[in-house]
C-alpha cells in the first residue's frame, strides 16, 4: 500500500494542502479510500451514522432531505470536484441536520473519514476555515433551493431548472424524466407534468420519452 497515494488529489481538492504537517497528511491519506457507487444508489440516509467527507472524482450526486412522509426536497447536485461537507455533519458543530445522498450517475469517490478530518480541522486553521468556507457555500445552495419552493412560482422553477440543465449540457436536450425533475425541484410529477404542457403549448418545449426538447430559447428565458 502506498503510504501517501492521495497526495496528489489531496493537493488539487484541497487548498489548505500545504499548510498541513507531515503528520496530518498522514492521517488523511491513512483514513481515505475509494468508492464506488452505480446510478441510482443510496450512498447516505439522514438517520445513519456521519458519512465523513465525500469528493466526487467522477459521476454526480443528490444531496437531498426527506421528510417522515417520504417527500424529498433536492437541495443541490454534487459534480466531478465538488466536495460535500454536508454529509460530515458530524465535523462542524455549525451543521444541525442531517441530508440523504443518491448517485445520480456511476459515481467514484473520495470518502474521508469524518473523526479524521474533525481532528485536522480541529488542529490546523487553515483546514477548519476551508472547512466552514465550504459549509458556507454548500448553505447558500440550500437557501437558493428553499427561496424557489416557498416564494416561486412553478413556472419560474421549472424554467430555472431547465435553463441550468440547458447550460451544463450543452445541448437543447434534457435526458430526464418528469419524475426526475420533480424530485429536483421539489414537488410532485404531476405538477410538473401540467407545466411542461404548459410550455409545450406556448411553443417552448417539446417533451419526448425520457426526456424534454427545448424549442424556444428565448420564450424560456422570458420566466426567469
Amino acid at each position: 500500500m502506498i503510504k501517501n497515494k492521495f497526495d496528489a488529489l489531496f493537493s488539487q481538492y484541497f487548498s489548505f494542502w500545504e499548510h498541513l504537517t507531515p503528520k496530518q497528511k498522514d492521517l488523511l491519506n491513512a483514513h481515505t479510500s475509494m468508492v464506488s457507487y452505480p446510478k441510482n444508489t443510496n450512498l447516505h440516509s439522514g438517520t445513519d451514522e456521519c458519512a465523513g467527507l465525500i469528493i466526487v472524482k467522477t459521476g454526480q450526486l443528490r444531496i437531498y432531505l426527506l421528510s417522515e412522509d417520504g417527500r424529498e426536497i433536492t437541495l443541490y447536485r454534487l459534480f466531478p470536484g465538488d466536495i460535500c461537507i454536508l454529509s460530515a455533519s458530524c465535523v462542524l458543530d455549525a451543521i444541525t441536520f442531517d441530508v440523504s445522498i443518491d448517485a445520480v450517475e456511476d459515481a467514484e469517490l473520495l470518502n474521508i473519514s469524518a473523526a479524521a478530518f474533525h481532528q485536522v480541522t480541529y488542529e490546523n486553521i487553515y483546514a477548519e476555515a476551508f472547512a466552514y468556507r465550504l459549509a458556507t457555500d454548500r448553505f447558500s445552495d440550500v437557501m437558493w433551493a428553499m427561496q424557489q419552493i416557498l416564494f416561486m412560482g412553478m413556472d419560474k422553477r421549472l424554467a430555472i431548472f431547465l435553463a441550468d440543465e440547458l447550460a451544463k449540457s450543452k445541448s437543447n436536450e434534457i435526458h430526464m424524466t418528469q419524475e426526475q425533475i420533480a424530485k429536483y425541484i421539489g414537488t410532485a410529477r404531476e405538477v410538473v407534468s401540467r407545466m411542461i404542457k404548459y410550455f409545450s403549448n406556448d411553443g417552448i418545449v417539446e417533451p419526448f420519452r425520457g426526456g424534454i426538447r427545448i424549442l424556444d430559447k428565448q420564450k424560456l428565458y422570458r420566466y426567469l
